[in-house]
């Protein structure tokens, strides 16, 4: 799997489907934040922007984005989802690769609804200050992330 220029160690991955895969994050800002990246199997092939999805290959991203969405939701005791998409560096878009961030929301998790969206931006350097996330987040353990990993795949068997 690769992500952008970052190949991605299969433990992380928890769905695979025709196009698309999903996995843990590495520094979530949110319990159960994952990322739904589009997958050419059996390629590097690398694609910075939506647009340049076929309608099949966004069909399928979307599909799957709302089937992580529902398992995640329930799964960590949410109540709504986030679904974000970065288009582009004016966008916030940091791995030049079509992605989606799935984030399954609580009430009160962020004092501001909206301030989730600069809390995906790593580049709010700023924000992230005011809103103390990096001092509360930090990088998982590979082994964290399997674990999590396997916890979310068996909610798709």
């Amino acid at each position: 799997f690769f992500f952008g220029p970052y190949k991605i160690d299969p433990r992380e991955v928890f769905l695979v489907s025709k196009h698309s895969f999903a996995l843990v994050n590495l520094k979530p800002v949110v319990p159960g934040k994952a990322l739904l990246s589009f997958f050419f199997p059996f390629s590097k092939r690398v694609v910075p922007r939506f647009t340049d999805l076929s309608s099949e290959e966004v069909c399928d991203l979307w599909l799957t984005a709302r089937n992580v969405g529902e398992k995640v939701e329930k799964h960590f005791k949410a109540s709504s989802l986030t679904l974000a998409i970065q288009d582009g560096p004016q966008a916030g878009q940091t791995v030049p690769h079509v992605h989606i961030h799935v984030l399954p929301r609580k009430a009160g998790d962020f004092e501001k609804n909206d301030e989730i969206y600069d809390a995906i931006d790593d580049k709010a350097k700023a924000m992230n200050d005011h809103l103390n996330l990096d001092k509360e987040r930090r990088d998982r353990t590979m082994d964290e992330m399997e674990a999590e990993a396997k916890d979310l795949r068996a909610l798709f068997d």
